[in-house]
C-alpha cells in the first residue's frame, strides 16, 4: 500500500505518496531525513543517507510533481517543471532516476525554495 509523506522544503509544505517500488521502501525506512536543497532548474535534489543502484524502471523523462531517487548522487529528486535538459516543457534528470512517488497538490509551490534552505522528509 502507498505511503504518505511530508515534505518540509524553505517555508514550503507539500505531501507526496511513495510507490511500493524498493527504492521507495529503502527511503521510508531511512526516514526521518534532513538536508539542504539544491536547485537545478525546476528541481530540487539533496543528498541522502541511502545508497541503492539503478532500478529497471528508472528513466530521465519525468512529470512534474515527480520524486525519484538519482543513484550517481544517491540524491532525493522533486521535479515541478524544466531543468536545464528538459528537451521540452517536462521536467527531464541529468541521468537516470528511479521514480519513486508523486507530490500530492501543485507542484510549482516548491518554486520559492532556495539554494542551501533546509529540507525535511518524514512519515505523515
Amino acid at each position: 500500500m502507498p505511503v504518505r509523506i511530508r515534505i518540509t522544503a524553505g517555508k514550503v509544505i507539500a505531501e507526496a505518496e511513495l510507490n511500493e517500488s524498493p527504492t521507495a521502501k529503502a527511503i521510508l525506512n531511512a526516514l526521518p531525513i534532513e538536508g539542504q536543497a539544491n536547485r537545478w532548474g525546476d528541481e530540487i535534489f539533496f543528498e541522502i543517507p541511502v545508497k541503492l543502484e539503478e532500478a529497471p524502471d528508472a528513466r530521465q523523462e519525468m512529470a512534474v510533481g515527480e520524486l525519484a531517487y538519482w543513484p550517481v548522487g544517491a540524491a532525493f529528486c522533486i521535479f515541478f517543471g524544466r531543468t536545464p535538459v528538459s528537451r521540452n516543457e517536462k521536467p527531464r534528470a541529468y541521468s537516470n532516476v528511479n521514480p519513486i512517488g508523486t507530490l500530492a497538490g501543485d507542484a510549482k509551490v516548491l518554486r520559492t525554495v532556495r539554494d542551501g534552505e533546509a529540507v525535511r522528509l518524514e512519515r505523515v
